[in-house]
């Protein structure tokens, strides 16, 4: 009887010792979850002081989830809409927050968390699988080097909204897209950044294959022709390059001022124009800058495009700014109100883009809050916005203040031109567009004759110097040699911006 005795205290103690192994890890298990959790509140709250309880309440408070394993942050959201503004928005102090707390670099991901997407307004977005075939697609296509050149483009003429700013361009575009015979050609457009050329090029494209099926059309950018003419000269296949762009109907290029400087790339384009030009075809080209004013451009070039039709966009006027943020809004099924379209498009006055940027927080307010906008709230949510948009001075105030001053032309200071009087009117204009405007450098840059933000930099630094040690400048005018002290001129230029 002994050994079963022996048996049952061997048993008894073999469960004790299961019990309280199990209960040690439920403890661990449990002591690991309330630090993770704790880790967690703690990434929460130092994301809160980096971007500030206002904007965390917004866009994180309700509206994220957020979890730390093996080496990662995982921020779950409602929508792809929300993940997007969250990662180009706040990828900075996330991180920044994630460091502070837990002392290691993790990645940070984003994920689509179903109890989430339950909560507020939806934003209708394609589901992220299709978005992810769609990407797989273009990869697929670009590693054949084959593309669809008939798929539909993102823009058309039919939304594209038209005021005294843009109706010439506007007519010239639909002269192109109905008739295959105009007596212009090209047709160049030009503007600023965001008024609406490359809607117009993708416009007439996408009319050309509605109308006219059967036309062999092209877009591409300026950069693009660049980089395929220099694939074509590398792998020895310059002569199906040269078939693809030059046996089109309708050859439609963006961004041309991209060719500036390119001396190679600008000579295989004027071959390119003049093959389509003889066989009686069209070009359409968009621009910055007129043909006159784009820097480094041979003159051959310049000729071809001014002998067609050029046409400039001006900013929007304020009609035509509130029509583009009514469509933009209905466009996404948000209801705004009359006051605070207006509100919008009385303090944003440069570009199109500005508008859409806009109206775009407002349609995130609204989705994030399940909130109706009005007037008070939308200036509570755009005054950080309108703050860094359409400064009082723009670049073509400073332009014209300067070459008035110097008695140039502000075509002088697109210009390759280096003499005295024009390197040092460039040089100004560069200094007072980084003083006066929220342009970056390379910005600058590209509106002055595609100069480089080197170029800026240095120039900024070379006039900060003569301000400082207020030196005599020379230059020269139709009346003789100048002389000048760098403070005088620069307060003179500062109130004729401001006259």
């Amino acid at each position: 009887m002994r050994p079963a005795n022996n048996n049952n205290e061997n048993n008894i103690k073999k469960l004790f010792l299961e019990t309280r192994s199990v209960s040690m890890q439920t403890i661990i298990t449990d002591d690991l979850s309330c630090k993770a959790e704790s880790r967690v509140s703690a990434v929460n709250k130092a994301i809160a002081e980096e971007i500030g309880a206002k904007k965390y309440r917004i866009w994180f408070e309700n509206s994220t989830r957020l979890t730390i394993a093996e080496g990662y942050v995982k921020i779950g959201v409602p929508n792809l809409f929300i993940a997007n503004w969250i990662e180009s928005h706040f990828a900075k102090e996330i991180n920044r927050a994630v460091e502070r707390v837990t002392e290691e670099k993790l990645k940070i991901t984003f994920a689509i968390d179903p109890e989430l997407a339950g909560r507020g307004k939806q934003i209708q977005l394609e589901p992220a699988k299709k978005i992810v075939n769609q990407q797989q697609g273009k990869a697929t296509q670009y590693a054949e080097k084959k593309s669809d050149k008939y798929e539909k483009l993102k823009l058309n003429l039919d939304n594209f909204v038209v005021g005294s700013s843009n109706e010439l361009a506007y007519n010239t575009a639909k002269a192109v897209a109905n008739n295959d015979k105009v007596s212009f050609n090209p047709l160049f457009i030009h503007g600023g950044y965001g008024v609406g050329k490359t809607h117009l090029l993708q416009g007439i494209c996408n009319a050309v294959q509605k109308n006219r099926p059967g036309t062999n059309w092209l877009y591409l950018s300026a950069e693009d022709f660049v980089n395929q003419f220099v694939l074509a000269l590398k792998t020895k296949k310059l002569e199906a390059f040269r078939r693809r762009m030059r046996q089109t109907d309708l050859l439609a290029i963006d961004d041309i001022h991209f060719l500036a400087s390119k001396l190679s790339s600008q000579e295989e384009f004027l071959h390119t124009f003049n093959s389509i030009d003889l066989a009686g075809k069209q070009v359409v080209l968009a621009s910055d800058a007129h043909p006159k004013l784009i820097g480094r451009l041979s003159d051959k070039l310049v000729n071809r495009f001014i002998s067609g039709m050029v046409v400039k966009i001006e900013n929007p006027d304020l009609n035509t700014r509130c029509q583009i943020c009514k469509q933009f809004a209905l466009h996404r099924r948000l209801h705004i109100p009359e006051s605070v379209i207006r509100y919008i498009a009385e303090n944003i006055r440069s570009n199109v883009r500005e508008l859409q940027g806009a109206v775009l927080k407002l349609i995130a307010f609204s989705a994030l809050q399940n909130q109706k906008i009005n007037l008070h709230a939308a200036k509570e949510i755009l005054s950080e916005h309108l703050s860094r948009t359409d400064p009082i001075v723009h670049i073509s105030d400073i332009e014209s203040a300067v070459a008035a001053f110097f008695s140039i032309t502000a075509a002088d200071l697109h210009s390759s031109k280096k003499d005295r009087t024009i390197s040092l009117a460039r040089h100004f204009s560069m200094y007072l567009a980084r003083k006066h405007t929220n342009m970056s450098s390379p910005e600058i840059g590209k509106c002055m004759g595609n100069k480089n933000h080197a170029t800026v930099l240095l120039a900024c630094k070379r006039i900060e110097d003569q301000i400082k040690q207020n030196e005599h400048l020379h230059w020269n005018s139709p009346a003789g040699n100048k002389v000048s002290k760098a403070r005088t001129i620069l307060a003179k230029l500062e109130n004729a911006i401001a006259g």
